[in-house]
């Protein structure tokens, strides 16, 4: 059976090609496909794609077994001036987009898509729980995020299945969030952003993949899953894990004015403020977390860091 994957060069995209290759024959669209190829090695078969229309990749999607949409800009690379927000918006809507219109073209239809959205969906929420029930928030990853899944609700309308993930910050040893956060504890600089009482919804690497597949393979599944761990942790105590794992102090902490005088708007809805996201739909799926502790992922994090 085929599955075809955007964003497949990713942090998450990669992963889930080397383990999806084990029981399925992986596609990777990617807008370079030399560089693709040389990022999935033998995982994957790689095909260009724009990252907007259709073209021949229709081809792949023509009797996929699924499509797993995790294409778009990384919204944590920089600051947002206008130029780059109107990248993250648009790189999103125009992938799911394609996708869509790429179901109503094919004679064979997928079996099911997965849309990638993010917990950014729910806004700053305080210490609120929140679950797949709870309401988009207000602020331009919400608006994103929100946007990207009316577009994923037209999927269901063509007659396919779609699953939407809204995932936290992904945790591993060789890409996402984790080697920044972790680069000024190696010198001794460690510590908490901002208040360090907004909220870290987190997941292993792992955990997300296995997820995914989970979602990817179970019939009876779909609708919007929160792929979080379902014990998120406070900033300053995730910090101060992490000090712990890497035997590192956590002692500083940078106030919020710097994080918006460099970052701005980004630093505001990205860094200092969370949201305390519980994955109800996956638990009540019967999908059984590898890592649901922060110590105990950072530790396997650190020990795969050692084998590579």
């Amino acid at each position: 059976m085929r599955v075809v994957i955007t964003g497949a060069t990713g942090f998450i995209g990669r992963a889930l090609c080397k383990e999806l290759h084990k029981d399925y024959e992986v596609i990777a669209l990617s807008r370079d496909s030399n560089r693709a190829a040389k990022s999935v090695g033998d995982w994957a078969k790689v095909v260009e794609w724009d990252g907007r229309t259709t073209g021949t990749w229709i081809q792949q999607a023509d009797g996929a077994f699924a499509i797993i949409n995790l294409a778009g800009e990384n919204v944590a690379s920089g600051r947002w001036n206008k130029s780059k927000k109107a990248g993250i918006l648009h790189s999103r809507l125009d992938s799911a987009r394609a996708v869509l219109d790429a179901i109503k073209q094919v004679g064979k239809k997928p079996t099911v898509v997965i849309q990638a959205s993010a917990i950014g969906y729910y806004g700053s929420c305080g210490d609120k729980g929140l679950d797949e029930t709870s309401p988009a928030g207000k602020g331009f990853l919400a608006d994103v995020c929100r946007n990207s899944e009316i577009i994923a609700s037209q999927i269901e309308e063509a007659g396919v299945k779609c699953i939407v993930i809204r995932t936290g910050v992904v945790l591993g040893s060789d890409g996402g969030a984790l080697p920044r956060i972790m680069l000024p504890f190696r010198f001794f600089l460690g510590g908490h952003l901002g208040s360090g009482r907004q909220w870290f919804s987190w997941i292993s690497l792992d955990d997300e993949v296995a997820a995914i597949k989970f979602l990817m393979e179970n019939e009876n599944l779909k609708g919007v899953f929160n792929l979080t761990s379902p014990q998120p942790v406070t900033m300053k105590k995730f910090c101060r894990k992490l000090g712990w794992i890497i035997r590192r102090p956590s002692w500083l902490f940078f106030p919020g004015f710097i994080m918006r005088l460099a970052l701005g708007e980004m630093a505001n809805e990205m860094l200092l403020s969370g949201q305390r996201v519980l994955p109800k739909r996956l638990l009540a799926a019967g999908f059984e977390f590898e890592y649901p502790d922060v110590k105990k992922a950072l530790k396997a994090i650190k020990a795969q860091k050692r084998k590579s």
